[in-house]
């Protein structure tokens, strides 16, 4: 599977490996972004790999507290089964995990899954 190879050489901002039993789930770890609220905090998460993929999107969901994102509901990002119009193929395991780092600093929007709090709280719980 493309995902494990390009995976292997993990970054510090992130990693992730399919569960032994199940190659559709996979969890992952990513790191706050630097410079911002969530500097320094680790985020573990879920993503459900659909039986189509790559052909249609993942479900993406975060476990850790964070304050951008609803803990165990599904997110909605353009590259989350939330979206599969705007999906792309081409698209990775990594580069999801690349997006959910630069989507953490933005505003929610009243997205799914979104929340909006303070960069004071949300810096509290990089803390934790």
């Amino acid at each position: 599977m493309r995902e494990a190879k390009e995976l292997r050489n993990a970054t510090e901002l992130y990693h992730a490996q399919p569960l032994e039993d199940n190659l559709f789930e996979w969890h992952f770890t990513v790191r706050g972004p630097p410079d911002t609220e969530f500097a320094g905090g680790r985020y573990h998460g879920r993503i459900i790999l659909p039986p189509e993929y790559p052909m249609k999107p993942p479900s993406i969901m975060l476990l850790t507290p964070n304050g951008r994102f609803e803990i165990g509901k599904k997110i909605c990002l353009s590259m989350s089964a939330h979206h599969p119009e705007t999906w792309q193929p081409s698209w990775s395991i990594r580069t999801v995990l690349m997006a959910i780092i630069g989507f953490m600093p933005t505003k929610g929007a009243g997205a799914i899954g979104a929340l909006d709090y303070t960069p004071k709280e949300r810096a509290v719980l990089a803390r934790k």
